[in-house]
């Protein structure tokens, strides 16, 4: 895990703020943080846990992951593989069973092009997926 980049995680939580033309307090309290709080982490004086990134995104309405880039805590591929697979998994028009044999097919060409890893390990929704089938 990278170390956390609050100075432009700060800088880009403003810019999505204003984006959404919320003040400084309507996101805090939206989030359900308190006000210095959230100027302290705009300024880059703060490093926010996940679970208040997540709110902050939620009250931003984007997506959790991308405030997980911004604060270093994922990287960019990690991203993508996060979205893509809960895209398959959100798709209403497959079943279970067509979202399970695509997440493979997926898994396979992710590690014929080396971008997974090839060791056999399960990822964590390979893990959860399997111990609910438990």
């Amino acid at each position: 895990m990278a170390s956390l980049n609050v100075g432009n995680l700060g800088e880009y939580l403003r810019e999505q703020r204003r984006t959404a033309q919320l003040s400084l307090r309507q996101l805090a309290d939206a989030a359900g943080v308190s006000n210095p709080y959230l100027s302290q982490i705009e300024r880059g004086l703060r490093k926010p846990s996940a679970e208040i990134l997540q709110q902050l995104a939620k009250a931003l309405r984007i997506s959790a992951e991308t405030l997980y880039v911004q604060a270093g805590i994922l990287d960019e591929r990690e991203r993508d593989e996060v979205e893509t697979r809960a895209a398959i998994l959100a798709d209403p028009s497959i079943n279970e069973r067509q979202k399970q044999v695509l997440l493979q097919i997926y898994e396979s060409f992710r590690k014929e092009n080396g971008t997974a890893p090839a060791d056999g390990t399960d990822t964590a929704d390979d893990q959860a997926r399997t111990a609910d089938d438990d």
